[in-house]
């Protein structure tokens, strides 16, 4: 019951929410942490029984006539990824109920943000393939009327944006799944991958292709990416946080649970597996570049941060092309852990120096180091973790993939050209985050009345300033959790 109870109690904290909505804002915003708190505290229960087994598992039976039960399981990846959607939301929550003092309904915004919960840890927790597609396709709900109601200049425009995208892609999502049951008559991922051994190789081919894009449409992939930037840069800095953090990441758990960890292993030509990691590679690096690149060049600075989301995607998307290597594909979801944690601070970050000085672009600002020091220490740590600095989080896990990289190169020259532009796209994410943190914090003082934010925005992004540092010099309990689960 453990896990059916992480996946529906953010369900049970809406009555609460709704009783106290005319109540002061932070009431609403404590009933939504505490029920978030409970629901990490379930999650990381089972973390021993994943740890000794491998795997913890539930199922129900449900809906005998699609031949499949609910199917609710956590390893370690989807248990760190779980983890972690939850610490970003909890952080989030805390720093929405200062930073939107003065929005409107904000009790339906901590509605929202339980029902987007819901969609969130169910993607990572169900091995249903319905029940997935209902999460996929259920966060785009409670996100579109976020980014629309509480963003900030063409907030309804950059929302019909995402959920035209991100929609179009889950359509291509739904076609996978059905072929899925066609070809096997049951939902449930673990019995369709023995399933499917026995179906025709082209439809495999076509059912990889359709799953794998619409995953894309969700990473933002280029040349998939356009509605992410608008997205970003006009949803609610808590919002944005969640958006670059996990929703986004979704789409990479995706990839390496149902793409390649369900479908890619039957494919019996093994010249077109290769073709298909050739082209994740390839679209890997010119993400990682086309993001870090336009990132360099953006005055606003949640684009800035937006784009350098692109860029971490293209990382993502490189190291999953590593699949089966098990230190490449460690290395990735530690990525997707770290980059969650550092982007979603990034980008509280972004919002705190917003709110305090009204401004959003960075030639406009300047010396703020001495106004803001608290500010300007978060946000060093998350730019310079985004960048591959060590000891912070995003080194340890870029170090990984590099690695594998490499250790695929030995058998695979390809892998040895990929890996070494993915080594140079690191020289942009540097330069733009040296470029930040120059602009906002170290030129010559530009804006006379500024100060750091509020102690309830300040505690989120201390205590995800440590997280960041502690994930760079202690990551060993969490590849240990990662590797605990069957990764090829």
């Amino acid at each position: 019951m453990i896990l059916l109870l992480a996946f529906l109690l953010p369900l049970l904290s809406i009555p609460f929410i709704f009783l106290v909505g005319r109540e002061p804002k932070r009431k609403p915003a404590s009933i939504t942490v505490i029920f978030s708190i409970l629901d990490l505290i379930l999650l990381l229960g089972i973390a021993p029984e994943v740890l000794s087994k491998g795997r913890y598992v539930e199922s129900y039976y449900w809906m005998p006539m699609l031949g499949a039960p609910l199917t609710l399981f956590a390893d370690g990846v989807s248990l760190s990824l779980a983890a972690v959607t939850l610490l970003l939301i909890i952080s989030s929550i805390i720093f929405a109920s200062d930073y939107m003092e003065n929005g409107k309904s904000l009790w339906h915004f901590y509605v929202l943000i339980a029902l987007l919960t819901v969609g969130l840890v169910g993607v990572f927790i169900t091995a249903n393939l319905m029940i997935f597609y209902f999460c996929w396709e259920f966060m785009l709900i409670p996100t579109y009327f976020i980014i629309g109601e509480w963003g900030y200049r063409e907030s309804y425009r950059a929302a019909f944006k995402f959920f035209i995208f991100t929609h179009a892609g889950a359509v291509a999502v739904l076609l996978g799944i059905g072929a899925i049951y066609m070809l096997t008559g049951t939902l449930d991922i673990f019995q369709a991958r023995a399933l499917l051994a026995t179906a025709p190789q082209d439809f495999l081919k076509w059912i990889f292709a359709a799953l794998t894009l619409g995953f894309a449409v969700k990473m933002a992939i280029v040349p998939l990416h356009m509605w992410l930037p608008d997205a970003h840069a006009e949803a609610p800095a808590p919002m944005s946080a969640l958006l670059s953090g996990v929703i986004i990441e979704a789409g990479a758990y995706a990839i390496l649970r149902v793409s390649l960890g369900t479908v890619f292993p039957l494919i019996s030509d093994v010249s077109v597996k290769y073709q298909i990691l050739y082209a994740l590679s390839i679209l890997g690096v010119i993400s990682a570049f086309y993001g870090a690149m336009t990132a360099l060049t953006e005055n606003d600075i949640k684009r800035i941060v937006a784009y350098s989301s692109i860029s971490h995607m293209g990382y993502a998307l490189f190291g999953l092309s590593l699949y089966p290597c098990v230190e490449g594909v460690i290395g990735t979801v530690l990525h997707l852990v770290n980059h969650a944690v550092s982007k979603g601070l990034l980008f509280l970050n972004a919002g705190a120096i917003m709110k305090q000085t009204g401004v959003r672009d960075i030639s406009e600002m300047g010396g703020l180091a001495s106004k803001m020091p608290l500010t300007a220490f978060s946000t060093a740590v998350s730019s310079f973790s985004i960048a591959g600095i060590p000891p912070l989080a995003c080194f340890i896990s870029e170090f990984l993939m590099f690695m594998g990289g490499f250790q695929v190169g030995s058998s695979d020259s390809f892998y040895y050209v990929t890996t070494t532009f993915m080594i140079i796209a690191t020289v942009f994410s540097l330069a733009y985050a040296l470029r930040l943190i120059w602009k906002v914090f170290l030129e010559s003082l530009r804006i006379k009345k500024a100060q750091d934010p509020s102690l309830t925005m300040s505690i989120p992004m201390i205590f995800l300033s440590l997280i960041v540092i502690l994930l760079g010099v202690w990551p060993g309990p969490i590849i240990h959790l990662i590797s605990s689960a069957s990764l090829s």
